[in-house]
């Protein structure tokens, strides 16, 4: 979609510095990359000599951030937020694709479901007895809905994900593809020299609002519910095990694994590969950062570190500590040569 400046200002609740309002903007890009015809952001003093050199046409910036020596072809929008009103002008100028509320010849849909008229349903997809999708939702090529599935208003399923039995998503959901909601939980125990599965009998429950990555596992409960609450982000290639409770606003990141029955609260973040043990509690607003491996709960509005995870500046004083062993083990080897020698002359 393509704008002038004028209107892109507008819409973004910035100001126009100077320059002509006429230009067309078609495209937003990295301040790095951006070229005429396009907009970019600054918003981190050490990105400041790029826009020296840049040939973006516009740059939303900060109305404090003092900057100079910018090309005459470039036109500076001045707002109090430029990063949000930026993803603004990203949606503006790359909006979604919109699908047709059609029904592809080719998808499988039992006499039983329901499907509101506003939906799309993409070619070869599956929806079994008692699915129900609410208004607007796009279901995508390939996608597979058990029985009794719940899928509310607005939401977009990407192609080959996998909702199993009875799961229930509700507004504004977003599923990429490859997920997989409701496969059984990792539950055994071991008798008589095997493993016997113990039945999965629970659900997943995904609140307004969330968006589950591509690849991304989340199991059912054993007996109650895996619950996702309201505004929570899953990014790819995370295992959330059975019967965990996540909170509202919850971050977390690629190649993190949560065992079972864990309970992450609100606007927790969970960083890149993070490894949850089971029955562990994860306080409201508590960071674990990348790779840590938690064993224990974790506080509220604390950041943790490290394998197993401890109080961020406890753990990065070990890790200096170990660091200085090579130095310290060679100290001690010289002061007991020394020792020796002088017991050596007595």
């Amino acid at each position: 979609m393509a704008m002038t400046i004028n209107e892109l200002a507008k819409a973004c609740d910035a100001t126009i510095e100077a320059g002509d309002c006429a230009q067309i903007i078609t495209a937003a890009n990295d301040i790095t990359a951006a070229q005429a015809g396009q907009v970019t952001q600054l918003t981190q003093a050490r990105y400041r000599q790029h826009l020296q050199t840049s040939h973006a046409s516009a740059c939303f910036i900060a109305t404090d951030f003092e900057v100079q020596d910018i090309p005459e072809s470039l036109i500076l929008l001045r707002c109090a937020d430029p990063e949000m009103a930026f993803v603004k002008a990203v949606t503006l100028l790359h909006p979604d694709v919109n699908y047709s509320a059609t029904i592809e010849p080719q998808a499988v849909i039992a006499k039983s479901a329901i499907v509101h008229e506003s939906c799309h349903i993409g070619a070869f997809s599956v929806l079994n007895d008692g699915v129900e999708i609410g208004e607007n939702s796009v279901i995508l090529a390939g996608v597979y809905l058990g029985k009794n599935v719940k899928i509310g208003k607005n939401c977009r399923i990407y192609p080959y994900a996998v909702i199993y039995d009875g799961c229930v998503c509700g507004d504004n959901v977003i599923i990429h593809s490859g997920a997989v909601i409701g496969a059984d939980g990792f539950g055994y125990k071991f008798r008589n020299g095997e493993h016997v599965k113990v039945p999965q009998i629970g659900n997943v429950v995904i609140a307004d609002n969330v968006e589950i990555g591509a690849n991304t596992c989340v199991d059912r409960g054993a007996l109650g519910d895996t619950v996702i609450g309201d505004g929570t982000k899953i990014d790819n290639l995370v295992q959330i095990g059975h019967n965990n409770k996540i909170g509202q606003h919850v971050i977390v990141c690629g190649q993190t694994g949560i065992s079972g029955s864990c309970t992450i609260e609100n606007y927790a973040i969970l960083a890149g590969s993070a490894g949850i043990a089971d029955h562990v509690k994860i306080g409201q607003g508590a960071i674990v950062m990348a790779r840590a491996g938690v064993a224990n709960d974790v506080a509220p509005k604390t950041q943790v570190f490290g394998s197993p995870a401890k109080e961020k500046r406890v753990a990065y004083r070990e890790q200096v500590a170990i660091a200085q062993l090579p130095e310290l083990l060679k100290t001690i080897k010289e002061l007991e040569n020394r020792l020796a020698r002088l017991e050596l002359k007595n």
